[in-house]
């Protein structure tokens, strides 16, 4: 199987000044191409370790992809390692780039300056992609099997995201021409409201009695849940996926309300889709989580349809004078309560004429928890016309992780509630 290694080139990334996410969309790519990714690795601004660390990548694969380090600056010493890594010191214009450059900058009513020139000066070793949204272009660098042991080809792309994937489908075209490219079949199942561990423990059975072909990868996220992916390296399209799809079948019975989709999903997609399907609408009341399930929510296309709006009640003030929730309620339960949170979802409800309607409230930290309330409490409530139910939960992180989780839990009960009540 033809195996890839995705670099980035910049000391940007090492300190954290900048979060590289070009290489899981160009990871992402190259699966569903049928190339396995083996490694990922950053490389610092330092001509010696580049030339040394792209060698041993270029070694143990077949194809490496390098970001980064492709600026007009001169701290931008990418283009004289990799002229040295394939054996020149001689470099050529490509007047496809050059021509690219000067329009770019000129539609920006910018001088073309020499260092913007610059940036079509390639090494002689290298074939060139057109780089048309940005001036540095795309490097092809092609060794024989007496360099390596194999056939290998370095791509060295801008590490400006917006150009870095689109330059992306003429990488892919061209890793098409150039490799023998075998299948790689995934699938995945969502599941939510059970933690890792306790999942993999679940599914033990399962798990074992897997065809020794098939990969299982346990992928947590906070927001979404536990998603679970198989995979399989090779064979024909249509009998892996069949192969793949039976033993997840063999699932359902066993994760019950714990599975919420049977491909790549998100939990506010899967509430989309059961409100949108019965023809039912929802609103929401939010304190501690600030409003986070209704970008949630809004984030889907076409949410307008079943989404009415929300109320972010963060003061109490607001729970009473805009939700209605009783001063008494507050005074003597307080405002993190089963109660609250009843009167919450009961209030928004009432205000926009949802059929159902989602509140929470909770201490997401660092302070403002007590012993009989600690950081990390959350009520969630969820309102219908066949009643309200409340719920209580405790979660161990940071504010940030904490609100996530609320928000995510906070529809992951509302989904078992349209589960039972508007498909049975």
């Amino acid at each position: 199987m033809t195996q890839a290694s995705i670099c980035t080139i910049g000391d940007e990334i090492l300190i954290g000044q900048i979060v590289d996410t070009n290489s899981s969309h160009i990871s992402q790519s190259l699966n569903t191409l049928g190339i396995r990714v083996t490694r990922m690795l950053s490389i610092g601004d330092e001509h010696d370790v580049i030339v040394d660390s792209l060698t041993g990548e270029l070694e143990k694969n077949d194809i490496v992809i390098v970001t980064g380090g492709l600026g007009p600056t001169k701290d931008d010493i990418t283009k004289d390692a990799l002229a040295r890594l394939s054996g020149t010191s001689k470099f050529k214009t490509d007047e496809r780039q050059l021509e690219i450059i000067h329009r770019i900058l000129s539609a920006r009513g910018l001088d073309v300056l020499d260092i913007n020139i610059a940036q079509a000066s390639v090494p002689d070793t290298c074939d060139v992609i057109p780089n048309r949204l940005g001036t540095a272009p795309v490097m092809v660098f092609r060794f024989p099997e007496e360099r390596f042991g194999h056939k290998a080809t370095l791509y060295s792309l801008p590490g400006v995201p917006f150009e870095a994937l689109g330059a992306l489908p003429d990488i892919l075209e061209d890793i098409r021409k150039h490799n023998s490219i075998s299948d790689i079949h995934h699938q995945t199942i969502m599941t939510f409201g059970i933690a890792e561990s306790a999942l993999a423990k679940l599914i033990e059975g399962w798990e074992d009695s897997l065809p020794a072909d098939m990969h299982l990868a346990y992928l947590p996220n906070q927001l979404t849940g536990v998603r679970l992916r198989l995979s399989i390296y090779g064979g024909i399209k249509e009998e892996e996926e069949a192969r793949i799809k039976a033993e997840f079948d063999k699932l359902g019975p066993v994760l019950g309300d714990y599975l919420y989709s049977d491909h790549d999903d998100t939990l506010q997609e899967c509430v989309g889709r059961l409100l949108a399907g019965s023809g039912k609408t929802l609103s929401a009341a939010e304190s501690c989580t600030g409003g986070l399930i209704s970008s949630l929510m809004t984030s889907i296309p076409g949410s307008s349809e079943y989404y009415l709006g929300s109320v972010t009640s963060y003061a109490n003030s607001v729970k009473t004078n805009v939700l209605g929730v009783d001063e008494d309620i507050i005074a003597r339960h307080g405002a993190v309560s089963s109660e609250c949170v009843a009167a919450m979802a009961e209030g928004v409800r009432r205000l926009t004429g949802s059929d159902y309607s989602v509140a929470t409230s909770g201490i997401a930290g660092p302070g403002g928890g007590s012993a009989e309330k600690p950081v990390g409490l959350v009520w969630i409530g969820v309102s219908s016309a066949k009643g309200t139910e409340t719920f209580s939960m405790i979660f161990k992180g940071d504010r940030k992780r904490n609100i996530e989780r609320f928000a995510a839990n906070a529809l992951n009960k509302l989904r078992v509630i349209l589960v039972n009540e508007v498909t049975h």
